[in-house]
C-alpha cells in the first residue's frame, strides 16, 4: 500500500496529458509562486457580472409594480413585488442540477459562457418590461438558464492551489456581496432620470420619486419611455464584455484519452477506478451527510439573506407612516454604495485572516450570532433623522452585509471539502437548487410579510416594521443553532 502510494505521489508530480486543460491548470499551480491575482480577478469578475442583476431591481421594484397598476392598495405593493423578486430564483432552482452535471461532463466554460450570456439577453428584455407579467417571465428565463454559480465555485477550488482556496471562495462570496450591493446602486441612481408629470395609482397621485438627470433624457425618449432600462442595459453591457474575455479562461475539468488508470492517477482527486462510478453518482451525494448538512446551513442563511436584501430597500422606500424611511432609489443607491466600499475592504483583507484563525464554522456562528441583536435595530433606526440617520443606517448596512457574506464564504468552504473533484459540479448544483428555492421564498415571503406588518401599525405585540424583523432574527437563529453538531458535520477531502 506504501509503494502503491508512492507511485500514486510520483504520477502526480510528473504525468502530465499534453492535451487536458486541467492537466494545465494542475502544472501551472505547482509552478506558481506568490498571489494568483490574475485568476482572482477572472473569477471575481464573472460573479460579479451574474450577482449585479439579482438584485438591482429591488431599489426601483417598488415604483415599476406601481407603475404597472396591478396592486389595489399602496401596502399592496410589496406584496407583488416580491413574486418579481423570487421568479429568478425559482427558475434557477428548476436547472442548478442539471447545469452543474453539464459542467462535470463537459466542463466548467461552457456553463460560465452561457452564464454570462445570458444576463446580456434576459436583463435587458426585463428593462423592456411593458407589463407585471413580462416583467415575471424576463426574471425567471434570466435564472432558469444561469447555471454559472454552483461550477464557478468547483472551478475556483480547481484553479487555485490548496494554500489560495480560503481567498479563492472567499472573492467569489466577496464579488457575489458587492454584486448585491453594487447591483441595487445602479437601479437606485440610474432609474427613473427623467422628469415625468404625477401619476394615477392605486387611487392616489404620485410623483416620480427620483429625478436624477432630468436634464440630459427626455420622457418621450427611449429611457424616457422605459424608466427602468438603463441600470439593466448597463449590467448587460458589463456581461458582454465579461462574456467575450470569459473565452479566454482556463478549463480546470480534466479531459483524458488514454487508459483510464493512468487518468485515475494524473487527477489529483481521483479515487480508484473501481469506486469511480459509485463515488461519481447522484444518491452518494445525497447520501454524504456532511455535504448536505453544509448545503441545508448554507440555505438557510441564503434565505435570510435574499430576504433582508428586498425587504431593506423596500423598506427604506416606504412612507414614514408605514414605519419606512421614505427614500428615494436615488438614496437607497447612495447606502448600498457605501455599504459596498466597506464590505470589499473587508472581504479582502480581514475574512481570509479571520478564517485561519477560527476556521469557517466559527466564523459563521459569530456573525450569526452578531446579526441578530443588530436586525433588531433596525426599526428604531427610523425614527432618527438627519445626520444620525445616515450615519447610523450606513453603519448597520455595512456590519450586516459584512456578517452575511462572511457566512455565505464560510459555507462554501464546507461544501467544496466535502466532496472530490469529479463530483464539485454536481454537487453544487444541488446546492444552487436547494439555495435558489429558499431564495424565492425568501423575496416572496418577505414581502408579503412586510405588506401585512405594514399594515399592523398599531397592534401591541411587535407592532409596524417590528414583526418582520422579527422574522428575519428567528432564520437567523435557526441558521446558527444548525452549525453546531450532531447536524453539521465536517470532512475534508
Amino acid at each position: 500500500m506504501a509503494a502503491n502510494d508512492g507511485l500514486k505521489d510520483e504520477l502526480l508530480e510528473h504525468v502530465y496529458h499534453e492535451n487536458c486543460p486541467g492537466c494545465k491548470v494542475d502544472r501551472d499551480k505547482r509552478q506558481q509562486t506568490g498571489l494568483p491575482i490574475k485568476e482572482l480577478i477572472f473569477v471575481w469578475v464573472v460573479v460579479l457580472c451574474v450577482a449585479l442583476p439579482i438584485s438591482s431591481l429591488f431599489p426601483f421594484l417598488y415604483f415599476m409594480v406601481r407603475d404597472f397598476n396591478i396592486a389595489e392598495k399602496e401596502e399592496d405593493i410589496s406584496y407583488y413585488a416580491g413574486f418579481v423578486g423570487s421568479a429568478y430564483m425559482i427558475g434557477r432552482a428548476l436547472t442548478s442540477v442539471f447545469w452543474g452535471v453539464v459542467a462535470d461532463r463537459y466542463g466548467r466554460k461552457p456553463v460560465i459562457i452561457l452564464g454570462t450570456s445570458t444576463v446580456v439577453i434576459f436583463n435587458t428584455l426585463f428593462g423592456f418590461s411593458v407589463n407585471y407579467w413580462m416583467a415575471i417571465v424576463t426574471r425567471f428565463l434570466l435564472g432558469f438558464l444561469n447555471g454559472l454559480l454552483g461550477p464557478i465555485k468547483a472551478y475556483s477550488c480547481e484553479l487555485f492551489r490548496e494554500e489560495h482556496q480560503a481567498l479563492g471562495l472567499s472573492s467569489i462570496s466577496t464579488s457575489w456581496g458587492i454584486g448585491l450591493i453594487i447591483g441595487p446602486s445602479l437601479g437606485g441612481f440610474l432609474a427613473q432620470v427623467f422628469i415625468s408629470t404625477h401619476i394615477l395609482i392605486c387611487n392616489r397621485c404620485f410623483p416620480y420619486r427620483s429625478l436624477n438627470f432630468p436634464s440630459l433624457v427626455s420622457a418621450d425618449s427611449l429611457f424616457g419611455r422605459f424608466p427602468y432600462l438603463l441600470p439593466c442595459l448597463c449590467i448587460s453591457i458589463f456581461a458582454l464584455f465579461v462574456t467575450i474575455a470569459a473565452f479566454w479562461l482556463p478549463e480546470t475539468l480534466h479531459f483524458h484519452k488514454d487508459n483510464e488508470l493512468e487518468s485515475a492517477l494524473c487527477v489529483p482527486d481521483a479515487e480508484e477506478k473501481t469506486d469511480e462510478k459509485k463515488d461519481s453518482s447522484f444518491i452518494s451525494l445525497l447520501k454524504n451527510w456532511p455535504l448536505m448538512s453544509s448545503i441545508i446551513v448554507y440555505c438557510i442563511f441564503s434565505l435570510h439573506d435574499m430576504a433582508y436584501t428586498e425587504i431593506f430597500s423596500l423598506w427604506a422606500v416606504s412612507p414614514k407612516s408605514l414605519g419606512g424611511l421614505n427614500y428615494s432609489t436615488e438614496d437607497v443607491g447612495t447606502v448600498l454604495s457605501i455599504t459596498g466600499v466597506g464590505l470589499l475592504l473587508f472581504q479582502t483583507a480581514l475574512y481570509p485572516i479571520a478564517e485561519r484563525i477560527f476556521g469557517p464554522i466559527t466564523v459563521a456562528r459569530i456573525a450569526g450570532v452578531l446579526s441578530i441583536p443588530l436586525l433588531t435595530t433596525y426599526p428604531y433606526i427610523a425614527l432618527l433623522t438627519g445626520f444620525m440617520l445616515t450615519f447610523t443606517l450606513n453603519f448597520a448596512s455595512i456590519v450586516k452585509n459584512v456578517l452575511s457574506v462572511s457566512i455565505i464564504t464560510s459555507t462554501f468552504m464546507l461544501q467544496n471539502k466535502a466532496v472530490d473533484q469529479r463530483q464539485r459540479g454536481a454537487a453544487n448544483g444541488i446546492a444552487m437548487t436547494l439555495q435558489s428555492i429558499c431564495k424565492a421564498i425568501g423575496p416572496a415571503c418577505g414581502g408579503a410579510l412586510l405588506s401585512w406588518s405594514q399594515k399592523r401599525q398599531n397592534a401591541t405585540f411587535l407592532p409596524g416594521d417590528q414583526m418582520i424583523f422579527f422574522f428575519l432574527n428567528v432564520i437567523e437563529g435557526i441558521g446558527v443553532l444548525l452549525t453546531f453538531k450532531p447536524f453539521l458535520i465536517t470532512h475534508h477531502y
